[in-house]
């Protein structure tokens, strides 16, 4: 079962919110943004379908979850219908027996620090259960510590399982939760679960000590295993449904969130759909590998900056570099400069003194932030500079982001064929091309304005204004293949003969923001210039 799209109007803070084009083979589902942009209410929009769809049941408090004006509401008024669901394989008018168990909620309110068990009551099945709202704290350890132990009873008077030792028996109750929790914790170990009609709960093995009770787990400890836990113990009641966790993240460090989400993806059906809400930079980053591993398995959908006093379509974002940026931005706040890409690539330019000292790091993040958001651009200096091995900021970088792979890049310039040779044994790159210019004022790319413009026929006229320019370049004593000698009169004149506007006030402005955009991994001079960069050298 998976969630195709959704329709919530007047409800919460939402006027008029559509969430589409959510593919099939979404099996997470991550609502990213700050508190209070929306996530939670979106969870309560399901909930609130789930109980009218499921049970008849509608609204106990129109003042909470309705966006109307107080005056204008009326005992009347069917606020659920006002919220739709499509799913990609189910029939959402299907009749209330189908429709039961088709969704599980956790919330971010999770508070059970501390329980023990004496006496067994009956569970029943939670997939019979609706609640009232999302905001209720969760009880839910001790409830799933309950319907353990009503497996092992039953489990023991089952005549399936009389071929079972005790060992085996045991293995096939709890078996899942401690190879699980194991993935997570190495060093925690669940051992039993105590004595039901005394002092019920779960014990562990955590380093020498051999009965660690419940209690003394850390608050993250807590937070995983409760996930895992409930996670693993509701799998036979929601075989084919919507798993919804909100902040699962909660009391969680950065790495343990990773752990934990990787664990709660394999561990919900493959039928099934996760749906978390979170601005966690563990989540986030943990999602987006999970999405590298299996394309298109996972979607992002971004909550943040929206005015949901009008309409409002979210679909699913790309992770590309600008909104790779935005995730850590609201992760990290200020602190999201500091994060460590996976690569950093150091090429010519200053960080003072001159206009377009930026000019190259603004072009090559242009140029790859779709495919390489990843991938840092740093201005560092000179060629003369990026050569040398004792250059104070490389070597403060290279202290501070230990684990991000650095890249020296150098233009090519008049550099001979032993010259280049010398760079690449100290392990600096040296551009295919004289500079930059010579790809981003390239045959290839020109062309392409041209259509992207919708001026084709002008192509012609274009290239030889170019070939004219550097014809004159070479009469005043230029290398032929020096194109930035010829850059200002070509840009020039690509703005006369195609009649551009607002396409940038001077050459450096227009190579950067008109004609990088243009350089695209689908055309051979992008294959290029990547190669020259990442390639093998």
């Amino acid at each position: 079962m998976r969630i195709k799209s959704i329709k919530i109007k007047d409800f919460k803070r939402f006027t008029d919110l559509a969430i589409q084009n959510i593919p099939q083979t979404a099996k997470l589902v991550v609502l990213v943004g700050p508190y209070g942009c929306g996530k939670t209410s979106v969870f309560e929009a399901f909930n609130q379908w789930y109980r009218y769809k499921g049970w008849s049941r509608g609204y106990n408090d129109n003042l909470y979850f309705i966006k109307r004006q107080h005056d204008n509401l009326t005992n009347d008024h069917n606020p659920w219908s006002d919220i739709q669901i499509e799913f990609n394989d189910f029939d959402e008018n299907a009749e209330q027996s189908q429709i039961k168990g088709k969704f599980y909620f956790r919330c971010a309110y999770r508070n059970d620090p501390d329980f023990s068990v004496s006496n067994l009551s009956r569970m029943g099945n939670p997939a019979e259960q609706v609640q009232e709202n999302l905001m209720n704290t969760d009880t839910k350890v001790s409830e799933d510590y309950q319907r353990l132990i009503s497996k092992t009873m039953a489990g023991v008077y089952s005549k399936d399982y009389d071929e079972m030792n005790v060992r085996d028996l045991r293995d096939k109750i709890i078996g899942k939760i401690q190879r699980s929790l194991v993935s997570i914790f190495p060093d925690l170990q669940l051992l039993d679960i105590g004595d039901p009609l005394e002092d019920g709960t779960f014990y562990f093995k955590k380093g020498i000590i051999e009965k660690y009770h419940y209690k003394n787990l850390s608050a993250g400890e807590k937070s995983a295993f409760d996930l895992i836990l409930d996670l693993i113990i509701k799998q036979e009641y929601y075989p084919d449904s919507i798993f919804c966790i909100d902040e699962p993240e909660s009391h969680m460090h950065t790495s343990l969130q990773e752990k934990v989400l990787e664990e709660l993806y394999k561990k919900v059906p493959d039928n099934s759909q996760l749906w978390i809400a979170t601005h966690s930079i563990g989540m986030l980053k943990k999602a987006r590998e999970l999405n590298e591993k299996s394309p298109d398995s996972v979607v992002f959908l971004d909550f943040e900056g929206k005015d949901y006093d009008s309409t409002v379509v979210i679909e699913p974002s790309e992770i590309n570099k600008p909104i790779w940026s935005k995730f850590l931005e609201l992760a990290f706040d200020d602190f999201a400069g500091l994060i460590a890409p996976r690569t950093i690539v150091f090429c010519e330019g200053t960080q003072q003194g001159r206009k377009n000292k930026k000019f190259d790091q603004e072009v090559y993040t242009k140029i790859f932030q779709n495919e390489m958001p990843d991938v840092a651009f740093i201005s560092i200096g000179s060629c003369s500079e990026l050569e040398d091995p004792n250059n104070v900021s490389m070597r403060i970088v290279r202290e501070v982001l230990k684990n991000s792979k650095r890249i020296k890049l150098v233009d090519r310039d008049d550099k001979s064929e032993e010259q280049v040779s010398e760079c690449k044994r100290k392990g600096i790159r040296v551009l295919g091309r004289r500079h930059l210019e010579c790809y981003l004022f390239d045959d290839e790319l020109i062309r392409k304005l041209c259509q992207v413009k919708g001026m084709p026929e002008k192509e012609a006229e274009c290239l030889e204004m170019k070939k004219q320019a550097m014809q004159d370049s070479v009469s005043r004593g230029n290398p032929s293949d020096d194109v930035k000698s010829a850059s200002g009169v070509i840009y020039t004149n690509l703005k006369r003969i195609l009649q551009l506007t607002r396409c940038g006030n001077d050459t450096h402005s227009f190579l950067r923001d008109t004609m990088a955009p243009l350089l695209t991994s689908d055309m051979p001079l992008y294959a290029e210039i990547k190669q020259s960069i990442f390639g093998e050298q």
